[in-house]
Order: C-alpha cells, then structure tokens, then sequence
C-alpha cells in the first residue's frame, strides 16, 4: 500500500482532474476501475437480463430546454403476463415517494403487468398507459381490472418535472422494444434526468450466478439512482474526498465554529430516491422475496446512502421460476420453494449486485443539461485515481 503522502498527492492531482472546466471521462463500467463488489461472479452481460426471459425496454425523452425524463420497463418474461404471473414481494427503505399498485403487490404477493419507472409527476400517466397496453391485448379482452406497476424518483432538478408530453408513448414503446439483450446505463430511460450525490445519475444493472453447489441460481438487479448522501466506493470515501457530500456545509460550520443554521436544500440533506427491482430464476414465494427485497437496502447502504428523510427507497423482486407461477384461475395451488436456509446465498449475491448496479449509475452516466442547469457526472479518471491509492484496481 502506498504512504499517506503518495495518497495525498494522488487526491490532490484528482481534484484537479476534478475541476468542472475539464471535459468528461468517456463513461465506464464499475469492473473497469477494479470495483467488483463480494465473491461471487456475475452473469454474460452483468445484468438483469442475465435472468432467462426478463426484458428491459428503455425510452429517453430529451425534448426543448426543459423536458429530460424517460422510462425504463422491465418484463418478467415474454408472455401472458396476467394468467402467467411472476410471485413478487415489495420492501420499502424509506417511503417518502410514490408506487402505483403497490397495495395488491403486496396483497397477493405477485405481479400481473410489467413494472415501469418513470418520473415522479409521471406515475399515473405511465400507470394507465401501461394498463391500456395490456388491455389491449387480445388475450385480456375479457379482462375487467388490471394492477399496473409503476415506480418513481424526482428528477426535477434538471427535468420540468410538470411538463408530461410523450410519457404514454413512451410507455408504449419501452414495452414493445423490450428485449434480453444488454441493458444501457446511465443516462437514459428512467435515469436520464436523475441525480446521485451531486452527480448525474440514472439506471445501472448487474448480475450474480450462484455457484452449482449453491443451486446455481442467477439474481439480477436493475436501479435508477436518484439520491445522495456520502458516496463511498469499495469503502473508499470518494465523495469526502472530491469535496462533495451531504451535510458538507453544516460539517465545514462547525469545523470553522460557526453557529449558522443547518443547509436549507433536499440535495444538501442527500434527499433522493432509489428504485430497484430484482429478478431471479430461484424458486421463490413472496415471502422470501421480500426477505431478499430487504437485502437491497444493504447493497444501497454501501455506496453511501443512509437514506434520508426525503429519500424514496423501494425494491420489488419477483422470481420468473416457471414452476412457481401462477394462473389467476386456479382454486389449488401446489409448489416447491427454496428452503429459508438456502436463501443465504441469494441474499450475499443480491447485495453485491445491487452496490455494483449503483456504481454503472453513477460511472456510466453522462451530461445532461436543460434550463435547470448542468449536471456532470462523476470525474472518472479521479474515482481511478482514488481507488489506485487505497489498492483498488482493474485486473490486468
């Protein structure tokens, strides 16, 4: 490891790097920079799509100085998504935000629509988008009442949060473009208008596969990062280290002794939200899913959330294990589930996947400006910088 003075002469050479006048690093993956977070390996794309069957269609809308939004829409699997429902459970962090459906999720512990992810003032447009298109599918001509999915952040710091156009298109198109192949990050969707730790945020995904002895089962997250905090990477504190983290006003009073009031704005506080939804191919009921839903929290935790008054932290997992299912119309159901003591594993592997998902958030995203302003994303070559000192680098 090196001395504290090398460390110390690296940070000061990645403040410079830092300076907001510099152009941006071209985005990378959390693994590039040596951030490969547990024991256990991810899928071929790293990704929730790494889970067989489950889709992710993705809308940016980027429209005048002042709409910068989108939607992100996750698939269960590719088919009768009302009479072949996924078991499905909801954790809720911190609940200061908004879930469409949320209440029969949790009633019935499973899922009959995709889910989607939106912007805040966005919900109930995309929620009826969502059941339209599922009600106009031939198969749901008789269908009477539908539980769309739909979860949010507050993108409003750069997106004009009250101007709407396009959403139910772009609803419709995320659903009808949806695939397994690989899944963007950053920028785009759902994330293209958030913000994390005063950095441009947006969506991030990662996998994990259990090893064979394990069950082999894969679990797949996907995020759209829109909170704050005191960002730390691989235990590396990078947000102290840049210079920008939550409560940094208050903390630089009291070290001057100052006596003035505490900081007065959400981002200040490290307010936000946080979707993330998982996906896995273990046969799980809802009850165990929401166990693993819980374990998310802890993947958030790592990157330097603590989640704040003002943070909306939501996580809905669902298993796509076509022997636990379930058809609507059925009087008797009769399955087989991962026992409680099998579920260790998924829960280790549901908490790397979950930090690794936030950092491609946060290290893929790129500028977004709009009238709001400009928001930068995090300075790459300064987290390399960083993480190098502390020991903390790409495999050669």
């Amino acid at each position: 490891m090196p001395n504290k003075r090398v460390v110390l002469a690296l940070v000061a050479a990645a403040l410079l790097v830092a300076r907001p006048t510099e152009p941006f690093a071209q985005p990378t993956r959390a693994r590039a920079l040596g951030l490969s977070p547990g024991v256990f390996s991810p899928g071929a794309r790293n990704a929730i799509t790494d889970v067989a069957g489950v889709r992710v269609g993705q809308v940016t809308l980027s429209v005048g100085d002042s709409l910068r939004t989108g939607v992100t829409a996750i698939l269960p699997h590719g088919g009768d998504l009302f009479r072949d429902r996924v078991p499905a459970a909801l954790h809720v962090g911190n609940g200061f935000g908004k879930l469409l459906g949320a209440t029969q999720l949790r009633e019935l512990g499973e899922l009959e629509t995709p889910v989607v992810l939106t912007c805040t003032l966005c919900i109930w447009e995309a929620g009826d988008a969502l059941a339209q298109w599922m009600l106009r599918r031939p198969e749901n001509a008789s269908v009477r009442s539908i539980n769309p999915v739909v979860g949010e952040t507050n993108d409003g710091a750069l997106n004009g949060t009250r101007l709407r156009p396009g959403i139910r298109t772009a609803v419709v198109q995320a659903l009808e473009m949806a695939d397994t192949g690989v899944v963007a990050e950053g920028s785009v969707g759902a994330g293209h208008g958030t913000v994390m730790f005063g950095w441009k945020g947006g969506i991030g995904t990662s996998s994990r596969v259990l090893p064979a002895s394990l069950g082999g089962y894969t679990v797949g997250v996907l995020v759209q990062g829109n909170y704050g905090g005191v960002l730390q990477m691989a235990g590396v504190p990078i947000g102290q280290l840049l210079g920008r983290y939550a409560f940094q006003r208050d903390v630089e009073r009291g070290r001057r002794g100052g006596s003035e009031g505490q900081g007065d704005d959400g981002a200040e506080r490290g307010d936000g939200s946080c979707m993330i939804v998982i996906a896995t191919d273990a046969p799980l009921l809802s009850r165990n899913l929401q166990r693993l839903a819980a374990r998310a929290v802890m993947g958030l935790a790592r990157t330097g959330s603590s989640a704040s008054n003002g943070s909306g932290d939501y996580v809905i997992a669902f298993s796509t294990a076509p022997s636990v299912r379930r058809n609507p119309e059925a009087v008797l159901i009769s399955v087989q589930e991962l026992g409680n003591d099998a579920m260790s594993a998924a829960f280790q592997a549901v908490t790397e996947a979950t930090e690794e998902a936030l950092y491609n958030a946060l290290l893929m995203a790129t500028p977004v400006q709009s009238r709001a302003g400009r928001v930068m994303p995090l300075p790459v070559d300064s987290v390399r910088m960083l993480l190098q000192a502390r020991g903390v680098r790409a495999p050669r």
